[in-house]
């Protein structure tokens, strides 16, 4: 179980990569303030596209990078189900990342506890 941090920092690059194909990535950096929402995937002053880009990538590879733990469990793939509109290829693909990603936590999860 070991390599599921591998298996989470695959899918955070093709995640990285499908936003980029998709002309979802942005080369200007929301302000501080919409960086700083309260709300859950700063709902308030993000696109999820964005939130994906600026705040979850970010953590998701530092914690990756400096060996720190990981979420305990991830619930992003309901609410970009609810977000996105599915039906094209590269939306479709984006959920399966992410569904990968939540997949991975919990079984990263489980296996903390044997």
């Amino acid at each position: 179980m070991h390599d599921i941090p591998l298996r989470i920092a695959d899918v955070i690059l093709e995640v990285e990569a499908n936003l980029r194909i998709n002309g979802k990535w942005e080369k200007k950096q929301p302000s501080n303030s919409a960086l700083a929402s309260s709300q859950p995937f700063c709902i308030d002053t993000l696109k999820f596209e964005q939130w994906l880009q600026w705040i979850f990538l970010p953590r998701i590879k530092q914690a990756l990078e400096k060996q720190q733990p990981l979420p305990k469990k991830s619930g992003i793939y309901q609410y970009a189900e609810d977000y996105l509109h599915k039906g094209d290829p590269g939306t479709n693909t984006l959920l399966a990342l992410i569904k990968r990603f939540d997949d991975l936590i919990t079984l990263q999860s489980s296996a903390r506890r044997h």
